[in-house]
């Protein structure tokens, strides 16, 4: 699709909920920054597993048609009133307000100029796009909300996903000794990022071989049984995470889980200029660094959607504005 009107920009749209066959390629009007916004040029934009339940239905979002992404690294192309942190010209990445903020699968995309920070030099935009939504949750969890300090013992669940391996690296940046669980043919994966006890999930219980946790990363558990698990590994006075936060939990079982002494708390990921530039502090001294799985050009949202639901990449998936700079399902 090439432009006749420089108004005008490229985007993933979705009329309707349904299989990734649903995204079309098609041209909108560009937006122009408000207050406190800025405009950006996107390089690269991951794709989270929140994007591909969001395309299959209503989940944390109820709005068609749709343009999906909340992971964003660009270039500045201008600002609202107001901006005095960035100026056109200015390489940043950050996550759009989640979930309402959603969007960056677009050529251009505004957001509140806050939700970003500069993008780290020694990276580029395409481990840049890689690295806020999921980056965010794992520092949010295990920095401001566990506060992890060194020493602690930090067990991570799905510790090779995309939240998973940055979680990790945020953890061992804290000085924590860091249990994952993955399958086995990820264990040499685990252990690269600094894992120190791998667990695999398809061939042990983990709770028959994991004890006197501090805090829990959990990623998975929707039920009941499934954070009963998580709870009989962890120390009393220890700290359950769960990034599942729109799942309803019955009131008693919040009882019973404080009764034994254990804080448990249900996160969901909020844009943060602070955050985001610690997370840069962490990437430009290679502390923390995303793993991509495969990089699609724009136009091929659909396949990157379809590779994810696999549910057996390791890392990131990243969309790239650029039509050369990645071929199909091209794994770096």
């Amino acid at each position: 699709m090439t432009h006749t009107d420089v108004a005008t920009m490229r985007a993933i749209q979705q009329d309707t909920h349904g299989s990734p066959e649903v995204l079309k390629d098609v041209e909108l009007p560009r937006p122009v920054p408000g207050i406190s916004e800025i405009l950006v040029a996107v390089r690269a934009a991951g794709v989270n597993p929140t994007d591909w339940v969001n395309r299959a239905r209503v989940a944390t979002l109820d709005r068609l048609p749709l343009v999906l992404g909340w992971d964003v690294s660009g270039v500045v192309e201008a600002v609202g009133i107001g901006v005095t942190v960035f100026k056109p010209g200015d390489e940043v990445f950050g996550m759009l307000p989640y979930p309402y903020g959603v969007g960056s699968h677009a050529e251009y995309v505004t957001a509140p100029a806050r939700s970003f920070a500069l993008k780290p030099a020694g990276i580029d935009h395409v481990q840049a796009g890689a690295l806020p939504l999921a980056a965010l949750t794992a520092y949010q969890a295990l920095v401001d909300t566990a506060d992890v300090q060194p020493g602690q013992r930090v067990l991570i669940q799905a510790a090779a996903g995309g939240v998973g391996h940055l979680a990790v690296q945020i953890a061992k940046a804290r000085g924590a000794y860091v249990i994952g669980t993955a399958s086995a043919a990820k264990h040499d994966f685990l252990r690269s990022i600094g894992v120190d006890e791998a667990v695999d999930y398809r061939s042990v219980d983990f709770t028959e071989v994991v004890s006197d946790v501090d805090v829990v990363l959990d990623p998975l558990s929707i039920d009941p049984v499934g954070r009963a698990r998580s709870l009989a590994v962890l120390r009393p006075g220890g700290t359950l995470i769960s990034i599942l936060p729109v799942v309803p939990i019955d009131p008693a079982e919040l009882a019973e889980i404080a009764e034994r002494g254990i804080r448990f708390e249900a996160l969901l990921v909020e844009a943060d200029h602070a955050g985001m530039r610690a997370i840069a502090d962490l990437a430009e001294t290679g502390a923390l660094r995303a793993h991509i799985e495969a990089t699609f050009p724009l136009a091929q949202a659909a396949k990157a959607h379809a590779l994810g639901e696999t549910g057996r990449t390791t890392g990131k998936i990243v969309l790239t504005m650029e039509e050369n700079a990645a071929n199909d399902n091209t794994v770096l």
